[in-house]
């Protein structure tokens, strides 16, 4: 069973100087929703984004320990004219 903390480890490994926020949507400890606002994600479209994250979580959701990670990809200036939350 993973942890919220686990996945977020994962996703600021590999993409450094994030900001990533994961929840556990169904208390199973395998269906997950992240948000990540990263400067990678400058220039990049959606899927590329979301396959920068994906690679750092693969090895779980190959074994099937990750079920699911449903994804929220900003980058820093995405997120600035979001505004307060």
């Amino acid at each position: 069973m993973l942890d919220p903390e686990a996945i977020r480890a994962r996703i600021l490994g590999a993409l450094p100087g994030s900001e990533v926020n994961v929840q556990d949507t169904t208390g199973t400890g395998d269906h997950f929703e992240a948000s990540v606002v990263s400067p990678a994600f400058a220039g990049k479209s959606m899927v590329q984004q979301h396959k920068l994250v994906y690679a750092s979580v693969q090895d779980w959701l190959g074994t099937g320990e990750l079920h699911a990670l449903a994804l929220k990809t900003y980058t820093p200036e995405q997120w600035k004219k979001l505004g307060p939350r």
